[in-house]
C-alpha cells in the first residue's frame, strides 16, 4: 500500500473518532447555569392526550420526599431558604436530599429526626442539542426546529421560599444545621438556615 492511502486511511479513522467524541458530548449532562434562570413554567400534563401539552414526561429523579421519623413531635424546625428566583434541577435536589439524610442518619438515626424537601420540580426542560467538530451536521440542525425535546425536570423556587426543612430536638441542633449546609453545597446559588422554636399545643 502507497504512504498516500494509508494516510487517507488515517484520516478517514480521526474523521471518524472526533464524530464520535462529538456525539459523546451531546449526551453528556448540561451544567446547571443553562436553566437556572426562571422561565415560563411548562407543565401542562394530562391523562387526556388532547388535553396534555407536553407530550413527553421525563422520569423525576427524586426518589421520595420525607426521610426520618414524621410522626413524633419535635422543639425546633430548621429551614433552608433561599435567597434568589432560580430553577434547580431534580438531580440536584436528590443529591443535596442523599447527602444530607446521610449524615443525620448515621449520627440521630432514622427516629431522631424528620427531613422534608418542599418543592416538587413540575417544570420540564428542554434541550436543544447543537454539535460541534466533524460529523456534526448529521446530529443537529443548528437553529431550525429549536424548541427542543423534553429532558428532564426542575422545581422553581421564589426568594424565600423553604428548599428544605428538618425538625430535631434542641441537643440535635448542630447536626441538622450541618446536614442542611451540606445539602446547600449540592445546590446553585446561596442559602440562609433558619431555627424555629415549635410551639406546644
Amino acid at each position: 500500500m502507497s504512504n498516500v492511502g494509508v494516510y487517507s486511511q488515517s484520516l478517514h479513522s480521526e474523521t471518524f473518532k472526533n464524530s464520535i467524541k462529538s456525539h459523546h458530548n451531546m449526551a453528556r449532562l448540561r451544567k446547571s447555569v443553562s436553566y437556572r434562570r426562571i422561565e415560563r413554567p411548562y407543565t401542562r400534563i394530562s391523562k387526556y392526550k388532547e388535553q396534555s401539552f407536553v407530550r413527553a414526561n421525563p422520569n423525576s429523579r427524586i426518589v421520595g420526599f420525607e426521610t426520618g421519623t414524621p410522626q413524633k413531635t419535635y422543639k425546633y424546625t430548621l429551614k433552608l431558604v433561599s435567597k434568589t428566583d432560580l430553577q434547580i434541577r431534580d438531580n440536584a435536589l436528590e443529591s443535596a436530599k442523599q447527602t444530607s439524610n446521610k449524615l443525620l442518619e448515621t449520627t440521630l438515626g432514622t427516629t431522631n429526626y424528620h427531613m422534608k424537601l418542599k418543592p416538587y420540580p413540575h417544570h420540564i426542560l428542554r434541550e436543544n442539542p447543537i454539535a460541534a467538530g466533524a460529523g456534526a451536521d448529521r446530529f443537529s440542525t443548528g437553529m431550525q426546529k429549536s424548541f427542543g425535546k423534553p429532558h428532564g425536570n426542575a422545581a422553581q423556587v421564589r426568594k424565600g421560599s423553604i428548599v428544605f426543612q428538618v425538625s430535631v430536638n434542641k441537643e440535635n441542633i448542630d447536626t441538622a444545621k450541618t446536614a442542611l449546609t451540606r445539602a446547600s453545597k449540592k445546590l446553585p446559588n446561596s442559602y440562609l438556615i433558619q431555627i424555629t422554636e415549635n410551639k406546644s399545643k
